[in-house]
């Protein structure tokens, strides 16, 4: 940190230690040393003093030891040439000058008892701008708020911004996050209350804006409203500084905001509050504490703009966004998320083959987006009839010093059910396969597509809130915008997806459960290993892995494979016991490595189904995307509908794109050198991987051996084909058990 802030701030605790000392002379020889003194109904005393020391003033001579106690703690002053780590002094300095203002409130009250209007609110018309000290009636009933988390804390604004409006809209910006707005000081004998009055701004305690006084000192009044909570709430106890100060770190996310120009008695103000975790945002010019330490990110920012300081300093507390009502027309719950938009009652749709729909959560700088900004590119519901189809791409920019990388996927994955959670709003699907259905009644109800933004931003802020600290959604419709985002979306799913290509089942003891999809498939259980996929193709084995790191009661448990029953079908007995158990005793046990042999339970979220053909003594594969006819004689949309609501189905089984060239795919029944058909767009998109495969199978010409709609799509039709080329599939073991 800068020598010169260090040098700055505790030249200003002298000052302050100093300054208050010849008061303190002043009213001993004003009053007599027993005079009572104190801030008022309160059973608190001077609560910063007493909270941290336990030192109870009650009259004028209990004065002396708290503030011989603020001399002590004064360093030296800096005069050294050589760089030290200054923060501890600082700190010692700042507290100095806490417990001075302190006693220089009190002494203030002393000599003039009708300077504080000592109630919630200010008689402003009367000339009773400043509440001072909250008493113990206000603490009993708004202390609890910063304890049960209905404040999760407080804004000290010290000074003045440039004009009213300014502060209206920073004040504002804090109301709307739940917080109290603590202000004290002045700047050129102006302050934020009384720019607040002026631009119709009412203040007082039940409107969360408090008017503590005019000087610097005043701001000790929050301070002291924070300890008392923790005594009063918290159970910390009287002179425990170090849980004190703990708690209001770990607790009480406050801040300061100082507005104006900071000189010497404000600087040490500034280092007092960081000894409770609370770090300064400026918007002048002034030495920065950048590293971090005591607060839990920098102690000191400046040159922050006006219109960037409410969301910065929430940003730098490391306060996290509640968002507690999410404002949309239509009903919103689980409960609702097994609910189907059926052709009645069908309004529009986007995706399941009709159109692209297209999904990506990205990681952006916390710079970069407007939290909560929601962004519609292209035609609304509005905007089309009834029966009509639009393409869409939904775009999650999200930001948070916690947030990672890895991270993506699973935030990802949860657009699926939080769509779902929307009444009248049916969602299938994941990646670039979604499906979204639109009900007539969601759309009588005035539902747009702006309320899916509403919902994710939410939702995230709700359910990450360890790692979310900002998210903003772009949702497109026009054609061009959907496949731009496409084609970045599968060079994100694809950089994702090879994460795990050198992992094997047989490096890792822990499988992960996902249960993302039971409020369609009730009895399906999805196990992610790092050669199976999740079936869905949005998770692989890491991904389950962050997402449990990430919510450790949510839908990715570990499972502990155990010991190993069957190592060619790929069957374990602690998976066995696990699936018994999520499936509620529906399924007992299944296999990874087949698909004609007790297979694992599919559900209707699959990108695709294979499914046997004994004819061809092989087995074809089909994607959502493809509507065509199949040469098992369903099309996917028959298939998901016959073994998508979670059963194991021999003959049948649901997987990834991906998972079709992983090296376990099928092992149990012959394993990709099976494959006798898919689509050709299938084929192609994973053209690349196929040949990769065969190679490595000994046939690397696999890619076209194997048939498509273009050959056929009976197994008559396909048959001759696969003669032609000499499929291995026609020349191994029959696939029939």
């Amino acid at each position: 940190m800068s020598k010169l802030v260090a040098f700055a701030g505790i030249q200003g605790g002298y000052k302050v230690v100093s300054k208050t000392e010849g008061e303190y002379k002043k009213a001993l020889e004003t009053y007599n040393a027993d005079t009572k003194i104190g801030f008022g109904n309160t059973a608190y005393y001077l609560p910063v003093i007493y909270s941290l020391t336990g030192l109870k003033c009650e009259t004028l001579e209990d004065l002396k030891k708290p503030l011989a106690f603020a001399r002590g703690l004064l360093p030296p002053h800096i005069k050294s040439k050589n760089h030290l780590p200054y923060l501890g002094p600082l700190l010692d300095a700042g507290m100095a000058a806490i417990f001075c203002y302190e006693i220089q409130e009190a002494l203030r009250i002393l000599r003039e008892p009708d300077f504080y209007l000592l109630q919630e609110d200010p008689d402003i018309e009367g000339g009773k701008w400043w509440v001072g000290p909250a008493d113990d009636t206000i603490l009993r009933k708004r202390g609890v708020e910063f304890v049960d988390g209905s404040a999760p804390g407080f804004a000290a604004v010290v000074g003045a911004a440039p004009d009213p409006e300014i502060a209206k809209m920073i004040v504002e910006d804090y109301q709307k996050k739940s917080l109290y707005i603590f202000c004290a000081a002045n700047h050129n004998g102006t302050t934020v209350i009384e720019q607040l009055h002026e631009a119709g701004v009412q203040v007082g305690w039940n409107t969360r804006i408090v008017p503590f006084g005019p000087d610097i000192s005043s701001a000790v009044f929050a301070l002291g409203f924070a300890n008392r909570a923790a005594m009063a709430f918290g159970g910390v106890h009287p002179g425990d500084y170090k849980k004190m100060l703990k708690y209001n770190k770990d607790r009480i996310f406050a801040f300061v905001n100082a507005l104006g120009d900071i000189g010497t008695e404000w600087g040490v103000a500034a280092a007092g509050c960081v000894n409770w975790g609370f770090p300064t945002l400026a918007d002048t010019d002034i030495p920065e504490i950048l590293p971090t330490g005591i607060c839990t990110y920098e102690h000191v920012v400046a040159n922050v703009p006006h219109d960037e300081i409410c969301q910065k300093s929430v940003e730098v507390r490391g306060l996290k966004v509640q968002v507690a009502s999410i404002d949309i027309p239509c009903a919103f719950g689980p409960a609702f998320e097994g609910e189907r938009v059926r052709g009645a009652d069908l309004h529009s749709q986007m995706g399941g083959g009709k159109t692209q729909c297209t999904e990506l959560v990205k990681m952006a700088d916390m710079k970069d987006i407007e939290d909560g900004k929601i962004n519609i590119i292209g035609p609304d519901i509005g905007d089309i009839k009834e029966g009509d189809t639009l393409p869409l791409g939904i775009y999650v920019e999200i930001a948070g010093r916690e947030f990672q990388s890895d991270f993506e996927p699973i935030l990802e994955r949860q657009i699926h059910h939080l769509i779902n959670y929307i009444q009248g709003i049916m969602h299938i699907g994941q990646r670039d396969i979604s499906w979204v259905r639109v009900g007539k009644a969601a759309v009588d109800k005035g539902f747009t597509l702006k309320d899916l933004g509403v919902v994710l931003h939410a939702k995230f802020h709700q359910e990450f809130t360890k790692i979310v600290d900002k998210v903003e959604v772009t949702i497109y419709t026009d054609k061009k915008d959907v496949d731009k985002l496409t084609k970045k979306a599968r060079a994100e799913y694809k950089t994702r997806d090879e994460r795990v290509e050198k992992m094997t089942d047989e490096d890792v003891e822990i499988y992960y459960s996902c249960s993302l999809c039971q409020s369609f498939a009730p009895n399906h259980v999805c196990t992610v290993s790092p050669e199976r996929t999740g079936l869905c193709g949005a998770y692989n084995w890491m991904d389950c892995r962050a997402s449990f790191e990430i919510n450790p009661t949510g839908p990715n448990q570990p499972i502990e494979k155990g010991e190993c029953l069957d190592p060619v079908l790929g069957q374990w007995k602690g998976v066995n016991e696990f699936v018994e158990k999520a499936s509620r005793g529906a399924v007992t046990h299944y296999n990874f490595y087949s698909m004609v042999i007790d297979p694992m339970t599919t559900c209707g979220c699959c990108e695709c189904i294979a499914a046997m053909l004994p004819s061809c003594n092989g087995i074809m594969t089909v994607n959502r995307e493809y509507a065509g006819e199949t040469p098992c004689g369903m099309k996917f949309t028959t298939l998901a509908g016959v073994m998508g609501g979670g059963a194991s189905s021999p003959g049948f089984v649901g997987h990834s794109k991906y998972n079709i060239t992983q090296r376990k795919f099928i092992t149990g029944d012959g394993g990709l050198l099976r494959m006798v058909w898919m689509p050709k767009s299938l084929k192609e998109e994973i053209k690349e991987r196929i040949d990769k495969r065969g190679a490595e199978l000994g046939c690397p010409n696999l890619y076209d051996m194997i048939a498509d709609e273009t050959v056929g799509t009976t197994e008559e039709e396909i048959y001759p084909f696969l003669e032609k080329v000499g499929h291995p599939a026609l020349t191994m073991d029959s696939i029939i058990a």
